[in-house]
């Protein structure tokens, strides 16, 4: 079990991602935007974060920034369908930018378990 921060501004893309990860008995925690996974990383500590990268307020490439800053060793998944520009290049913004591994929405249930897996096993 590992507890898991998942950070996205839809509701309901955040509640499927919190059931399928509880359903392998993973602790999650939500946030709805970077403001708020700051936040709650600085009261908790977490085994991986999943972040959105286009999110109101604090955007997800800002947000994987700041946690680079001051939680170095993070692990990070960032999760892009694209904004104003392609998902494709958000995701390698965010690689780059120190993301332990990127995923494309939409994707699976099995491509989200198969992501935190492969990120938690190091």
């Amino acid at each position: 079990m590992a507890r898991i921060l998942v950070v996205d501004d839809e509701e309901p893309v955040r509640e499927l991602m919190t059931l399928v990860l509880q359903l392998e008995e993973h602790d999650v925690t939500q946030a709805a935007d970077g403001n708020g996974c700051l936040a709650a990383l600085a009261r908790d500590t977490f085994d991986l974060v999943l972040t959105d990268l286009v999110m109101p307020d604090k955007e997800g490439i800002e947000t994987i920034m700041e946690i680079r800053k001051m939680y170095p060793d993070q692990k990070i998944v960032a999760m892009s369908g694209g904004g104003r520009g392609s998902a494709g290049d958000y995701l390698d913004l965010a690689a780059h930018l120190g993301a332990s591994r990127t995923l494309e929405k939409p994707f699976s249930n099995e491509q989200l378990l198969d992501a935190v897996r492969e990120v938690l096993a190091g």
